[in-house]
Protein backbone atom coordinates (compact mmCIF):
# COMPACT_ATOMS: atom_id res chain seq x y z
CA UNK A 1 0.00 0.00 0.00
CA UNK A 2 1.22 3.62 -0.93
CA UNK A 3 2.69 5.50 1.95
CA UNK A 4 0.80 8.93 2.54
CA UNK A 5 3.01 11.87 3.13
CA UNK A 6 1.20 15.21 3.89
CA UNK A 7 2.07 17.68 2.21
CA UNK A 8 4.09 20.97 3.19
CA UNK A 9 2.09 24.55 2.10
CA UNK A 10 3.64 27.27 0.14
CA UNK A 11 2.16 29.95 2.29
CA UNK A 12 0.62 30.00 5.43
CA UNK A 13 -2.34 32.56 6.87
CA UNK A 14 -1.94 33.98 10.36
CA UNK A 15 -4.21 35.45 12.53
CA UNK A 16 -2.90 38.36 14.42
CA UNK A 17 -4.51 37.25 17.84
CA UNK A 18 -6.83 35.10 19.31
CA UNK A 19 -8.80 33.04 17.45
CA UNK A 20 -11.92 35.09 18.25
CA UNK A 21 -10.36 38.39 18.07
CA UNK A 22 -11.28 40.77 15.60
CA UNK A 23 -7.46 40.98 14.18
CA UNK A 24 -5.56 41.09 10.59
CA UNK A 25 -4.83 38.19 8.79
CA UNK A 26 -1.19 38.32 6.91
CA UNK A 27 -0.94 35.45 4.32
CA UNK A 28 3.81 34.69 4.19
CA UNK A 29 5.43 31.47 2.85
CA UNK A 30 5.68 28.47 4.86
CA UNK A 31 9.54 28.98 5.41
CA UNK A 32 8.81 32.93 6.55
CA UNK A 33 6.65 31.56 9.01
CA UNK A 34 9.16 29.31 10.51
CA UNK A 35 11.89 31.60 10.44
CA UNK A 36 10.00 34.20 12.11
CA UNK A 37 8.42 31.91 15.11
CA UNK A 38 12.14 30.58 15.56
CA UNK A 39 13.38 33.89 15.97
CA UNK A 40 10.46 34.96 18.15
CA UNK A 41 10.67 32.07 20.54
CA UNK A 42 14.20 30.78 20.62
CA UNK A 43 18.02 32.46 20.95
CA UNK A 44 20.50 32.36 18.25
CA UNK A 45 23.15 31.55 20.69
CA UNK A 46 21.72 28.20 21.28
CA UNK A 47 24.11 25.30 20.45
CA UNK A 48 23.02 24.41 16.86
CA UNK A 49 21.01 21.08 18.09
CA UNK A 50 19.21 22.85 20.00
CA UNK A 51 17.66 24.88 17.25
CA UNK A 52 17.27 22.13 15.34
CA UNK A 53 15.02 20.55 17.91
CA UNK A 54 13.11 24.02 18.43
CA UNK A 55 12.97 24.58 14.40
CA UNK A 56 11.48 21.05 14.24
CA UNK A 57 9.07 20.93 16.92
CA UNK A 58 7.62 24.66 15.45
CA UNK A 59 7.35 23.09 11.80
CA UNK A 60 5.18 20.40 13.00
CA UNK A 61 2.79 21.88 15.16
CA UNK A 62 2.31 24.82 12.46
CA UNK A 63 1.47 21.58 9.86
CA UNK A 64 -0.15 19.84 11.93
CA UNK A 65 -2.65 22.83 12.30
CA UNK A 66 -2.25 23.20 8.52
CA UNK A 67 -2.86 19.21 7.80
CA UNK A 68 -6.29 19.10 9.98
CA UNK A 69 -7.75 21.84 9.06
CA UNK A 70 -8.33 22.67 12.60
CA UNK A 71 -9.45 26.23 12.21
CA UNK A 72 -10.63 25.99 8.45
CA UNK A 73 -13.10 23.40 9.56
CA UNK A 74 -14.38 25.78 12.58
CA UNK A 75 -15.61 28.11 9.49
CA UNK A 76 -12.44 30.23 10.42
CA UNK A 77 -10.30 31.94 7.27
CA UNK A 78 -6.88 31.69 8.71
CA UNK A 79 -4.78 28.22 9.15
CA UNK A 80 -2.99 29.30 12.53
CA UNK A 81 -2.93 32.14 15.17
CA UNK A 82 -0.26 34.07 16.45
CA UNK A 83 -1.62 33.80 20.10
CA UNK A 84 0.77 31.62 22.27
CA UNK A 85 -1.86 30.60 24.93
CA UNK A 86 -3.37 28.59 21.46
CA UNK A 87 -0.34 28.16 18.75
CA UNK A 88 2.91 30.05 18.16
CA UNK A 89 4.59 33.59 18.77
CA UNK A 90 4.59 34.98 15.28
CA UNK A 91 5.61 38.81 15.06
CA UNK A 92 4.44 40.47 11.86
CA UNK A 93 7.32 41.90 10.35
CA UNK A 94 9.93 41.42 12.48
CA UNK A 95 13.34 40.37 11.06
CA UNK A 96 15.01 36.94 10.95
CA UNK A 97 18.19 35.89 12.87
CA UNK A 98 20.93 34.43 9.90
CA UNK A 99 21.93 31.36 11.49
CA UNK A 100 17.99 30.91 12.15
CA UNK A 101 17.24 31.71 8.27
CA UNK A 102 20.14 29.64 7.63
CA UNK A 103 18.79 26.22 9.51
CA UNK A 104 14.92 26.98 8.43
CA UNK A 105 15.92 26.47 4.87
CA UNK A 106 17.30 23.20 5.23
CA UNK A 107 14.62 22.19 8.04
CA UNK A 108 11.14 24.00 6.72
CA UNK A 109 9.78 20.75 5.00
CA UNK A 110 11.07 18.29 7.33
CA UNK A 111 9.21 17.07 10.02
CA UNK A 112 8.13 14.90 13.17
CA UNK A 113 5.66 12.13 13.34
CA UNK A 114 4.99 9.15 15.68
CA UNK A 115 6.44 5.50 13.69
CA UNK A 116 3.03 4.40 11.73
CA UNK A 117 1.20 7.28 12.12
CA UNK A 118 0.05 9.59 8.78
CA UNK A 119 -0.27 13.29 10.86
CA UNK A 120 2.68 15.42 11.70
CA UNK A 121 2.95 15.64 15.20
CA UNK A 122 1.18 18.12 17.20
CA UNK A 123 5.04 19.17 19.28
CA UNK A 124 3.64 21.24 21.38
CA UNK A 125 6.57 23.45 23.55
CA UNK A 126 7.25 25.75 26.17
CA UNK A 127 10.21 28.00 27.62
CA UNK A 128 10.52 25.55 30.49
CA UNK A 129 11.51 28.03 33.13
CA UNK A 130 8.13 30.28 33.80
CA UNK A 131 6.02 28.06 31.78
CA UNK A 132 6.42 24.45 31.60
CA UNK A 133 3.80 22.01 29.46
CA UNK A 134 3.58 17.95 28.14
CA UNK A 135 5.96 18.67 25.27
CA UNK A 136 9.55 20.00 24.95
CA UNK A 137 11.01 22.66 26.93
CA UNK A 138 12.89 25.36 25.01
CA UNK A 139 15.70 25.90 28.24
CA UNK A 140 15.52 22.12 28.83
CA UNK A 141 16.67 21.51 25.26
CA UNK A 142 19.35 24.05 25.27
CA UNK A 143 20.95 22.10 28.47
CA UNK A 144 20.71 19.02 26.72
CA UNK A 145 22.80 20.48 23.18
CA UNK A 146 25.27 21.41 25.91
CA UNK A 147 25.51 18.09 27.15
CA UNK A 148 26.37 16.39 23.54
CA UNK A 149 22.82 15.28 22.82
CA UNK A 150 21.84 15.18 19.27
CA UNK A 151 18.82 17.05 17.93
CA UNK A 152 17.18 13.31 17.45
CA UNK A 153 18.00 12.85 21.34
CA UNK A 154 16.62 15.87 22.13
CA UNK A 155 13.12 15.81 20.07
CA UNK A 156 12.92 11.98 21.78
CA UNK A 157 13.81 12.94 25.22
CA UNK A 158 10.90 15.25 25.41
CA UNK A 159 7.97 13.29 22.51
CA UNK A 160 9.18 9.61 23.15
CA UNK A 161 9.06 7.45 19.84
CA UNK A 162 8.79 9.92 17.33
CA UNK A 163 10.89 9.80 13.60
CA UNK A 164 11.59 12.61 11.01
CA UNK A 165 9.61 12.84 7.36
CA UNK A 166 12.64 13.97 5.42
CA UNK A 167 11.68 16.39 2.12
CA UNK A 168 7.99 16.08 2.48
CA UNK A 169 6.73 17.84 -0.88
CA UNK A 170 5.43 21.42 -1.53
CA UNK A 171 2.17 22.19 -2.49
CA UNK A 172 -0.43 25.07 -2.61
CA UNK A 173 -2.77 25.25 -0.35
CA UNK A 174 -6.40 23.60 -1.33
CA UNK A 175 -9.17 22.88 0.60
CA UNK A 176 -9.79 19.08 1.02
CA UNK A 177 -13.49 19.56 0.36
CA UNK A 178 -13.79 17.76 -2.61
CA UNK A 179 -15.75 20.83 -4.69
CA UNK A 180 -19.30 19.24 -5.24
CA UNK A 181 -21.51 17.86 -3.32
CA UNK A 182 -21.66 13.74 -2.42
CA UNK A 183 -24.50 11.86 -2.30
CA UNK A 184 -26.39 8.88 -3.41
CA UNK A 185 -24.56 7.18 -6.72
CA UNK A 186 -21.04 8.83 -5.90
CA UNK A 187 -18.14 6.78 -5.74
CA UNK A 188 -14.54 6.95 -4.93
CA UNK A 189 -11.61 8.07 -2.65
CA UNK A 190 -13.87 10.82 -1.27
CA UNK A 191 -16.84 8.28 -0.80
CA UNK A 192 -14.02 6.01 1.48
CA UNK A 193 -13.04 8.96 3.60
CA UNK A 194 -16.60 9.92 4.33
CA UNK A 195 -17.13 6.52 5.38
CA UNK A 196 -14.40 5.95 7.51
CA UNK A 197 -15.00 9.13 9.35
CA UNK A 198 -19.01 8.20 9.96
CA UNK A 199 -17.30 4.73 10.90
CA UNK A 200 -14.81 6.44 13.09
CA UNK A 201 -17.20 9.08 15.01
CA UNK A 202 -19.66 6.84 15.45
CA UNK A 203 -17.58 4.40 18.27
CA UNK A 204 -18.45 7.72 20.13
CA UNK A 205 -21.68 8.57 18.90
CA UNK A 206 -23.85 4.97 18.81
CA UNK A 207 -26.29 6.99 17.49
CA UNK A 208 -25.00 6.81 13.80
CA UNK A 209 -25.43 3.67 11.87
CA UNK A 210 -22.17 1.95 11.31
CA UNK A 211 -21.40 0.56 7.70
CA UNK A 212 -19.95 -2.79 7.26
CA UNK A 213 -18.26 -2.44 4.87
CA UNK A 214 -15.92 0.77 3.83
CA UNK A 215 -16.40 0.44 -0.10
CA UNK A 216 -16.06 3.83 -1.80
CA UNK A 217 -20.31 3.71 -3.06
CA UNK A 218 -22.26 6.02 -1.51
CA UNK A 219 -25.57 3.95 -1.39
CA UNK A 220 -28.52 3.70 1.16
CA UNK A 221 -26.70 2.83 4.04
CA UNK A 222 -24.18 5.69 3.69
CA UNK A 223 -26.83 8.46 3.38
CA UNK A 224 -28.47 6.87 6.31
CA UNK A 225 -25.50 6.85 8.33
CA UNK A 226 -25.24 11.02 7.04
CA UNK A 227 -28.44 11.69 7.65
CA UNK A 228 -28.53 10.93 11.11
CA UNK A 229 -25.22 12.48 11.95
CA UNK A 230 -26.46 15.40 10.41
CA UNK A 231 -29.10 15.23 12.97
CA UNK A 232 -27.18 14.83 15.38
CA UNK A 233 -24.90 18.19 14.72
CA UNK A 234 -27.73 20.11 13.84
CA UNK A 235 -27.23 20.22 9.95
CA UNK A 236 -29.79 19.95 7.72
CA UNK A 237 -30.49 16.34 7.30
CA UNK A 238 -30.52 15.88 3.76
CA UNK A 239 -27.83 12.71 3.33
CA UNK A 240 -25.77 15.06 1.31
CA UNK A 241 -22.65 15.81 1.91
CA UNK A 242 -21.79 19.01 0.87
CA UNK A 243 -18.97 21.34 2.37
CA UNK A 244 -20.51 22.19 5.86
CA UNK A 245 -21.17 18.63 6.26
CA UNK A 246 -18.07 17.99 5.14
CA UNK A 247 -15.88 19.84 7.56
CA UNK A 248 -18.16 19.12 10.02
CA UNK A 249 -16.98 15.32 9.57
CA UNK A 250 -13.55 16.74 9.34
CA UNK A 251 -13.98 18.39 12.62
CA UNK A 252 -15.45 15.47 14.61
CA UNK A 253 -12.77 13.13 13.40
CA UNK A 254 -10.00 15.68 14.39
CA UNK A 255 -11.90 15.59 17.85
CA UNK A 256 -12.26 11.75 18.72
CA UNK A 257 -9.00 11.17 17.23
CA UNK A 258 -6.99 13.90 19.08
CA UNK A 259 -5.46 13.97 15.58
CA UNK A 260 -4.60 18.12 16.78
CA UNK A 261 -2.90 16.51 20.32
CA UNK A 262 0.44 15.78 21.29
CA UNK A 263 -0.84 12.50 22.37
CA UNK A 264 -3.25 12.13 19.13
CA UNK A 265 -5.04 8.26 18.50
CA UNK A 266 -3.07 8.60 15.22
CA UNK A 267 -4.05 8.15 11.52
CA UNK A 268 -3.34 4.57 10.87
CA UNK A 269 -5.98 2.14 10.54
CA UNK A 270 -9.48 3.82 7.94
CA UNK A 271 -9.76 0.99 6.19
CA UNK A 272 -10.49 -1.47 9.62
CA UNK A 273 -13.92 -1.51 11.04
CA UNK A 274 -14.19 -2.72 14.83
CA UNK A 275 -17.20 -4.27 13.76
CA UNK A 276 -17.27 -7.75 15.03
CA UNK A 277 -15.84 -10.04 12.00
CA UNK A 278 -16.87 -13.65 11.42
CA UNK A 279 -16.07 -15.76 13.81
CA UNK A 280 -11.85 -15.88 14.08
CA UNK A 281 -10.75 -19.18 15.25
CA UNK A 282 -7.48 -21.44 15.23
CA UNK A 283 -6.20 -21.20 12.13
CA UNK A 284 -7.27 -17.69 10.72
CA UNK A 285 -5.61 -15.20 9.34
CA UNK A 286 -5.62 -11.59 8.92
CA UNK A 287 -5.90 -7.88 9.84
CA UNK A 288 -8.97 -9.28 11.76
CA UNK A 289 -6.72 -11.68 13.57
CA UNK A 290 -3.81 -8.92 13.94
CA UNK A 291 -6.81 -6.32 15.11
CA UNK A 292 -7.72 -9.27 17.71
CA UNK A 293 -4.22 -9.82 18.99
CA UNK A 294 -3.79 -5.58 19.07
CA UNK A 295 -6.93 -5.77 21.54
CA UNK A 296 -5.12 -8.80 23.51
CA UNK A 297 -1.88 -7.59 23.78
CA UNK A 298 -3.48 -4.23 25.09
CA UNK A 299 -5.58 -6.10 27.86
CA UNK A 300 -2.19 -8.59 28.69
CA UNK A 301 -0.67 -5.59 29.77
CA UNK A 302 -3.13 -4.10 32.86
CA UNK A 303 -4.74 -7.65 33.27
CA UNK A 304 -2.01 -10.42 34.60
CA UNK A 305 -3.98 -13.15 33.79
CA UNK A 306 -4.43 -12.76 29.84
CA UNK A 307 -1.22 -13.90 28.84
CA UNK A 308 0.85 -11.95 25.87
CA UNK A 309 0.51 -12.26 22.42
CA UNK A 310 2.65 -11.46 19.56
CA UNK A 311 1.17 -9.30 16.75
CA UNK A 312 1.37 -11.30 13.58
CA UNK A 313 -2.16 -11.57 11.87
CA UNK A 314 -2.22 -15.66 12.50
CA UNK A 315 -4.46 -17.26 14.81
CA UNK A 316 -2.06 -20.11 16.23
CA UNK A 317 -1.69 -21.98 19.81
CA UNK A 318 -0.79 -18.13 21.71
CA UNK A 319 -3.62 -16.21 20.00
CA UNK A 320 -6.12 -19.06 21.28
CA UNK A 321 -4.59 -19.74 24.95
CA UNK A 322 -5.44 -15.39 25.14
CA UNK A 323 -8.57 -15.91 23.47
CA UNK A 324 -9.36 -18.29 26.43
CA UNK A 325 -7.97 -16.46 28.97
CA UNK A 326 -9.80 -13.25 28.59
CA UNK A 327 -12.99 -15.54 28.35
CA UNK A 328 -12.32 -16.65 31.28
CA UNK A 329 -11.79 -13.23 33.23
CA UNK A 330 -14.62 -11.90 31.48
CA UNK A 331 -16.92 -14.77 32.90
CA UNK A 332 -17.75 -15.55 29.20
CA UNK A 333 -17.73 -19.59 27.83
CA UNK A 334 -14.52 -20.86 27.07
CA UNK A 335 -14.33 -21.55 23.23
CA UNK A 336 -11.47 -21.04 21.22
CA UNK A 337 -13.90 -19.30 18.22
CA UNK A 338 -14.40 -15.71 18.86
CA UNK A 339 -18.25 -15.09 18.86
CA UNK A 340 -19.55 -11.46 19.50
CA UNK A 341 -20.12 -12.09 22.80
CA UNK A 342 -16.28 -12.55 23.32
CA UNK A 343 -15.72 -9.50 20.43
CA UNK A 344 -17.41 -6.91 22.43
CA UNK A 345 -16.12 -7.90 25.39
CA UNK A 346 -12.85 -8.08 24.75
CA UNK A 347 -13.56 -4.84 22.34
CA UNK A 348 -15.51 -2.72 25.35
CA UNK A 349 -12.19 -3.64 28.21
CA UNK A 350 -9.72 -2.40 25.70
CA UNK A 351 -11.49 0.40 24.66
CA UNK A 352 -12.12 1.66 28.16
CA UNK A 353 -8.01 1.14 28.77
CA UNK A 354 -7.34 3.24 26.12
CA UNK A 355 -9.44 5.76 26.87
CA UNK A 356 -8.58 6.23 30.70
CA UNK A 357 -5.35 5.00 30.67
CA UNK A 358 -3.39 5.32 27.62
CA UNK A 359 -4.88 8.74 26.47
CA UNK A 360 -4.83 10.31 30.26
CA UNK A 361 -2.24 12.51 30.87
CA UNK A 362 -2.56 12.05 34.72
CA UNK A 363 -2.94 7.94 35.40
CA UNK A 364 -0.15 7.22 32.33
CA UNK A 365 2.51 10.14 32.35
CA UNK A 366 4.46 10.86 28.93
CA UNK A 367 7.64 7.78 29.20
CA UNK A 368 10.68 9.94 30.89
CA UNK A 369 13.79 10.38 28.94
CA UNK A 370 15.00 6.32 29.53
CA UNK A 371 11.63 5.37 27.58
CA UNK A 372 10.46 3.13 30.74
CA UNK A 373 6.90 2.20 29.75
CA UNK A 374 5.04 3.00 33.16
CA UNK A 375 1.50 1.11 32.26
CA UNK A 376 2.12 -1.49 34.91
CA UNK A 377 2.34 1.19 37.21
CA UNK A 378 -1.01 2.20 37.26
CA UNK A 379 -3.01 -0.35 35.95
CA UNK A 380 -3.92 -1.36 39.20
CA UNK A 381 -5.35 1.94 40.33
CA UNK A 382 -7.67 2.61 37.10
CA UNK A 383 -11.38 1.07 36.69
CA UNK A 384 -11.84 -0.13 33.14
CA UNK A 385 -14.98 1.59 32.52
CA UNK A 386 -16.48 1.31 28.97
CA UNK A 387 -15.90 4.18 26.49
CA UNK A 388 -15.95 4.19 22.67
CA UNK A 389 -12.77 2.30 21.75
CA UNK A 390 -10.10 4.07 19.42
CA UNK A 391 -8.40 2.56 16.20
CA UNK A 392 -5.19 1.56 17.87
CA UNK A 393 -4.71 -1.71 16.07
CA UNK A 394 -1.37 -2.89 14.04
CA UNK A 395 -0.63 -3.52 10.94
CA UNK A 396 -2.86 -1.39 8.27
CA UNK A 397 -1.77 1.25 6.09
CA UNK A 398 -3.63 4.47 5.72
CA UNK A 399 -4.39 4.86 2.17
CA UNK A 400 -7.30 7.08 2.12
CA UNK A 401 -6.73 9.76 4.38
CA UNK A 402 -4.61 12.44 2.12
CA UNK A 403 -7.90 12.90 0.19
CA UNK A 404 -9.47 14.35 3.80
CA UNK A 405 -6.97 16.60 4.75
CA UNK A 406 -4.05 16.26 2.56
Amino acid sequence: MPTVIPFVPRYITVHLGAPNAAAANVTVSFSDYVKNVASSEIYPTWDEPALRANILAIVSFALNRVYTEFYRSRGYDFDITNNTAYDQAFVNGRSFFDNVSRLVDELFNDYLRRPGFVEPLAAKFCNGTTVTCEGLSQWGSQNLAQQGYSSTEILRSYYGNVEIVANAPIAGNTSSYPGTPLRRGSSGPNVVVVQVELNRIAQNYPAIPKLATVDGIFGSRTEASVRRFQEIFGLEPDGIVGKATWYALVRLYTAVTRLSELRSQGQRFYSISWEYPNSPRPGSTGEKVRHLQYMLAVLSDFIPQIPQVAVDGVYGDETKEAVLAAQRYFGLPQNPVVNAATWEEIYDQFSGIENTVLRNSETFPAPDRSGANRRQRYAKSTTMTQFPGLDLSAGAQDVVRQEVIR
